[in-house]
């Protein structure tokens, strides 16, 4: 019962990408939910509504993205095919 060690660093990596979408995703949604609070005029609240659909969009993504990174871990360690 042997490691794949290609699978192992492919997975690895794609954690390390989970790990900084962890972080940026509720920042992106954070910042579009202050800027519907500080901004009235029509342009800048267009923004606010994009960055509040981006980190949405971004939340979600992060959530497959986690699905299909410790799926690649899960078949390095158990040497499934």
């Amino acid at each position: 019962m042997s490691i794949n060690i290609n699978l192992l660093r492919k997975g690895l990596i794609r954690l390390a990408i989970l790990i900084i979408l962890f972080i940026v995703t509720p920042i992106i949604t954070t910042m579009g939910f202050k800027g519907i609070e500080k901004f009235t005029e029509t342009p800048k609240i267009y923004m606010a509504y994009f960055l509040i659909f981006l980190g949405f969009s971004g939340i979600i993504f992060t959530i497959y993205f986690a699905f299909k990174a410790f799926s690649i871990l899960r078949k390095a360690f158990f040497n499934e095919n």
